[in-house]
C-alpha cells in the first residue's frame, strides 16, 4: 500500500489516500463473484434425428456408374459426393456383379490434375475393366 507524508513544511496533507479504498472494494468484488452460484439448470429438448446418415454410400447401378471431378476438388459418384475411400469401395462393389457396370470418367475443364491423377491411380487399382473417357469434345479446341 503506498502512502505520502505530505510536504517538508508542515502543511496538512490535502490529497485522500485512494489505495485502501480500492483494496477494500476488490476484495468486495471477489467475495460477491464468489458468492454467485453455479447455473447448473438444464433444460432437455429433443431435437429431430435426421433418418439417413451422411456415411451411406451412394449405390452402385448395375449398368453405368459415373465419376466427375469438379473444379472444388469433389469427387461425385452419380452426383453424390464420396472421397477416395469412398470411391474404392464402390468400385470394389460394383465388379461383385455378374456383368460389370460400364465406369465414366469425366473431369471438368479447370478439375485438379492431382485430383485426377489419384483419382485414375484409384481406379487403376481397382481392376476395373469397363472404363471409359466422356465429355472429351469440350476439350477439342486448346484456346476454350
Amino acid at each position: 500500500m503506498a502512502m505520502s507524508g505530505g510536504k517538508e513544511d508542515g502543511a496538512p496533507m490535502m490529497e485522500m489516500n485512494t489505495t485502501p479504498l480500492i483494496d477494500v472494494m476488490l476484495c468486495l468484488l471477489i467475495m460477491f463473484i464468489m458468492s454467485i452460484p453455479v447455473a447448473t439448470h438444464a433444460i432437455n429438448i429433443d431435437l429431430p434425428v435426421n433418418s439417413q446418415t451422411p456415411n451411406d454410400p451412394p449405390p452402385v447401378d448395375p449398368i453405368r456408374n459415373k465419376v466427375v471431378l469438379t473444379v472444388n476438388d469433389e469427387i461425385l459418384w452419380n452426383g453424390t459426393p464420396v472421397d477416395g475411400g469412398g470411391l474404392l469401395n464402390l468400385l470394389q462393389q460394383s465388379l461383385q456383379y455378374e456383368v460389370e457396370p460400364e465406369l465414366q470418367f469425366q473431369p471438368e475443364p479447370n478439375a485438379s490434375y492431382e485430383l485426377s491423377a489419384n483419382v485414375l491411380q484409384i481406379i487403376k487399382g481397382s481392376n476395373v475393366s469397363k472404363f471409359g473417357f466422356v465429355g472429351n469434345e469440350q476439350f477439342a479446341e486448346f484456346s476454350k
